[in-house]
C-alpha cells in the first residue's frame, strides 16, 4: 500500500508531458493499493514482535514482491513493448540498483517511464542502506555484524528493534540530502531539470540507469562527468560514516576508518593503472582524454554504478577484465554499492597474512586486528563462509547460463554484473541484455537478487531448518 504512493510522481510526469502513459500508471496504482489493502485489512489489529527469522523473510519478500509489482508499468505500457520476463528483469534490475537493461531506444521513451525507471533505483538504494546498516548487522549476515557498534541507533540482537525506525530516519535524511545536492550539481553542470533529478536518483543509489542509450556519454560534458565521479565516490562510502561526520560536523571519522582508506586507495590505484594503460597503449592520444575516460570508467565500475562515457568493452588488453574484477570488491559495507564489500576483502587479506605467518610460528596466537581492535573469530568465520558461498554460487550460476547457450566471456561478465549489482558486462551484454534468452534472464534476475541480499539472506530460506517450528 505504501509502495503504491510512489506511483504518484510518474503520474504527475505523465500529466505534465502528456506522454500517453497516464492510465497505465493509474491502473497499476489502484491495483497495487487494493491488493495491499486486501492483504492488510484482515490482520490490521494483529501485533507481535518480529524475531530474527521474520527478519529474513521480510527482507526477501520486500525485494521479491516489490520487484514483481514494479514490473507492471513496464508490462502494461504500450509504448514499452516488453514481455513479462523482460518487464520483471527491468524491474528487479532497477530495485536492486543493478542497472542492467533490456530496453533500447531510451531517448524516445515516454518521460513517465524514464522517471519511473530511475525512481525504482532510488527507492531500492534507500532500502539497501537501511538493510546494510541497520538490518544485516543484526541478522549477522556474512560478518556484517562488525558494523553493529557503528550503526546510528540502538540495535538489539533478539528482535528487530522498534527503534530501528530512528536509524532509518537518520539514514533517510543523509540519502535525501545527497540526492538533492547531486541533482543541483547536475543541473548547474549543464543537465536540464528532468535529467538532473533522474540521474541523481541513479547516481546516489549507485544504480547506473540513464535516460539516454549513451548514458553519461550522451552529454559529452566534463563538468557533468566530474559531478558523477564525486557522487559515485560519496555514495560508495559507508553511510554510517556519513552519519557520524554529519553529527559531529567533522570529517575525521572518514580518515580514521580503515575501510574508507582502503576504498579510496583502491579507487586511486585502479584509476592510475587505467589512465597509464590507456595512454601508453595509444588508446587515447592525449593525457587529458586518458584521464577523463580512465578515471570515470574506473570509478563507475569499481563502485558498481555502471555509468558509461565511452564503450569500455572495446578497450584492448586486460583493462575491461580488470574493471569487471574491481566490481567484485565493490564499495564499502553500509553503502548503496554492490560487490562483496571492501571490509570483507580487508579481513580476508589480513586472514591470509595470518595464515602465512602461522606457518612460521605455529603455536603463536595472532588475532586479526582492525584499527587496533581484535576481530572476533566468529566474524572471521562468517566472512570466510560468505566468500566461499559467493564463489561456489557464482560458479554454479555461470555453468547454468553456459549450459543455456551463453559463451564464456559473456557468461562470466553477466554473472559478475548481476551478483555484484554492476549492470554492464562484456561480449553480448556490453550494451544491454536484450539478446539473452528468457531462461537466462530468469537466472540473471535470481543472481541480482542474490547479490543484493548478501547471498545468505536469500539462501537461508531454502534450508529445512528455517521452516522448522
Amino acid at each position: 500500500m505504501v509502495y503504491s504512493i510512489s506511483l504518484f510522481p510518474p503520474i504527475f510526469i505523465a500529466l505534465y508531458y502528456q506522454d500517453g502513459t497516464l492510465y497505465d500508471f493509474v491502473k497499476v496504482l489502484v491495483g497495487v493499493l487494493l491488493t495491499g489493502l486486501i492483504i492488510w485489512y484482515p490482520v490490521r489489529n494483529h501485533s507481535r514482535e518480529l524475531k530474527i527469522r521474520d527478519g529474513f523473510l521480510v527482507v526477501v519478500m520486500f525485494w521479491t514482491i516489490l520487484g514483481l509489482a514494479g514490473a507492471l508499468p513496464f508490462f502494461l505500457a504500450k509504448e514499452v513493448p516488453l514481455s513479462l520476463t523482460d518487464a520483471i528483469f527491468e524491474s528487479f534490475s532497477g530495485l536492486t540498483t543493478t542497472g542492467a537493461t533490456v530496453i533500447t531506444g531510451l531517448d524516445e521513451l515516454p518521460h513517465a517511464i524514464l522517471w519511473y525507471r530511475q525512481q525504482l533505483q532510488w527507492m531500492g538504494g534507500m532500502g539497501i542502506i537501511v538493510l546494510a546498516v541497520a538490518i544485516l548487522p543484526m541478522l549477522g549476515i556474512g560478518g556484517m555484524q562488525l558494523y553493529r557498534a557503528e550503526t546510528p541507533g540502538p540495535i538489539k540482537d533478539s528482535k528487530i528493534a522498534p527503534r530501528i525506525s530512528e536509524t532509518a530516519k537518520a539514514l533517510w535524511y543523509i540519502y535525501l540530502g545527497l540526492t538533492v545536492a547531486c541533482a543541483t550539481s547536475y543541473w548547474y553542470a549543464g543537465m536540464n531539470w528532468f535529467d538532473a533529478i533522474t540521474h541523481s536518483f541513479s547516481t546516489v543509489a549507485i544504480g547506473g540507469f540513464s535516460t539516454h542509450d549513451a548514458s553519461i556519454g550522451y552529454f559529452d560534458n566534463i563538468n557533468i562527468e566530474m559531478v558523477a565521479i564525486l557522487f559515485m565516490f560519496l555514495s560508495g562510502i559507508n553511510f554510517a560514516l556519513h552519519f557520524t561526520a554529519f553529527r559531529h560536523l567533522s570529517g575525521y571519522a572518514y580518515f580514521y576508518d580503515p575501510e574508507f582508506k582502503a576504498y579510496a586507495g583502491l579507487l586511486l590505484g585502479a584509476s592510475i593503472v587505467a589512465i597509464l594503460y590507456l595512454y601508453l597503449q595509444d588508446v587515447y592520444p592525449s593525457w587529458e582524454e586518458a584521464i577523463r575516460y580512465g578515471l570515470f570508467q574506473t570509478v563507475s565500475l569499481a563502485t558498481t554504478t555502471g555509468y558509461a562515457n565511452v564503450d569500455f568493452s572495446q578497450w584492448p588488453g586486460f583493462l575491461p577484465v580488470m574493471l569487471i574484477l574491481m566490481s567484485f570488491i565493490g564499495g564499502s559495507a553500509g553503502s548503496t554499492a554492490g560487490g562483496m564489500k571492501v571490509i570483507r576483502f580487508i579481513l580476508l587479506f589480513k586472514q591470509g597474512l595470518r595464515e602465512i605467518t602461522g606457518l612460521l610460528h605455529p603455536n603463536a596466537i595472532m588475532p586479526v586486528k582492525l584499527s587496533g581492535k581484535s576481530i572476533p573469530e566468529k566474524i572471521m568465520t562468517a566472512v570466510w563462509g560468505f566468500f566461499s558461498v559467493y564463489v561456489f554460487t557464482f560458479a554454479i550460476l555461470l555453468l547454468i547460463i553456459m549450459a543455456l547457450g551463453v559463451d564464456q566471456v559473456t557468461a562470466f561478465s553477466a554473472i559478475a554484473a548481476m551478483m555484484n549489482n554492476l549492470g554492464p558486462g562484456l561480449g553480448e551484454v556490453a550494451a544491454n541484455f536484450q539478446s539473452m534468452s528468457d531462461p537466462v534472464k530468469w537466472v540473471l534476475t535470481f543472481a541480482m537478487l542474490l547479490g543484493r541480499l548478501e547471498i545468505f539472506t536469500l539462501l537461508v530460506l531454502f534450508t529445512a531448518a528455517f521452516w522448522r517450528t
